[in-house]
């Protein structure tokens, strides 16, 4: 029952950010700014979406789950890349669209690891 709640609640969160990122037209330059190669930022939006859609239905478990959890060291490391950086030279993550308009912070190294946890009990 634990497992469900995280792994329907991980993939609603991943639907939810992949959208607003493609709702979002200075969506690829936050993530040009935060190092993303340019060849991956067309398809970081819609592999979200994909993925939180198989994550949601419970589709092919655990295979999405431990997608998730693998996406979620990369942002992670990308996110830990970018506090090495003088605060005043830090970009807005943008991990939610617009809606994550702060720089890149602690607290933005927490919020994945709280999502990492999800994936965790979801595959549990």
């Amino acid at each position: 029952m634990i497992s469900a709640i995280a792994r329907v609640a991980l993939g609603v969160l991943f639907l939810v950010s992949g959208a607003l990122k493609l709702r979002d037209p200075s969506w690829p330059g936050a993530a040009r700014a935060m190092g993303a190669p340019r060849w991956t930022v067309p398809f970081i939006a819609p592999v979200e979406i994909v993925l939180g859609a198989g994550l949601a239905a419970g589709v092919a478990e655990p295979w999405p789950a431990w997608l998730a959890l693998g996406l979620l060291v990369v942002f992670t490391a990308a996110l830990a890349r970018v506090l090495q950086r003088p605060r005043d030279e830090r970009p807005a993550c943008a991990c939610f669209g617009r809606w994550s308009s702060k720089p890149v912070g602690a607290g933005s190294l927490l919020r994945n690891g709280l999502l990492a946890a999800l994936a965790v009990l979801a595959l549990i």
